[in-house]
């Protein structure tokens, strides 16, 4: 029964981070929103220091290679373009299903594995699977974002993001 409900909850978890993403595309990227959460969902690796979440090396490799396996999909459908001023990250029609595939597979993983590897050492080893996952999209998506930063500076004639004063002639 409670993993029942606690499946439902990583469920609805995962759909309020898909409608997060979503209403987030409509406002400007900036290097800002693209390094905080690898680097505010690194303080989880904390949970390592339970003894019963600890994992061993292997499953550690295991679970980040899934994990970077995963991000190739967020890393070929993000990008960037620029509109007036601003830079916005692309909607991306597959954007929304690729995240319910991910989260369909890992409640499936939840279900096949559960019985087989203790709960704490499950969530390590999804914890280190979301952070393999998220920390080369986010790399990916900073190296975009600085090449499309590049590109509107380039043709504005100067950095994005600032504003400029005109002098009046004399």
């Amino acid at each position: 029964m409670l993993g029942i409900v606690f499946t439902l909850l990583a469920v609805v978890m995962g759909l309020i981070a898909l409608f997060v993403r979503m209403k987030a595309m409509k406002k400007p990227a900036n290097t800002k929103k693209i390094i905080i959460p690898p680097v505010a969902m690194s303080t989880g690796f904390l949970m390592f220091l339970y003894e019963p979440a600890r994992i061993t090396s292997l499953q550690f490799l295991e679970a980040f290679a899934v994990g970077l396996l995963f991000s190739l999909l967020l890393i070929r459908t993000s990008k960037f373009e620029i509109r007036g001023r601003d830079i916005f990250m692309v909607r991306s029609k597959a954007f929304a299903f690729i995240l319910i595939g991910l989260l369909i597979l890992r409640v499936t993983f939840k279900l096949i594995f559960g019985h087989a590897i203790q709960v704490e050492e499950l969530a390590g080893m999804f914890f280190v699977l979301a952070f393999g996952m998220i920390l080369p999209w986010r790399i990916a998506m900073l190296v975009k974002f600085n090449r499309v930063k590049r590109e509107l500076s380039d043709r504005s004639g100067h950095p994005p993001f600032t504003v400029t004063q005109e002098n009046p002639a004399p």
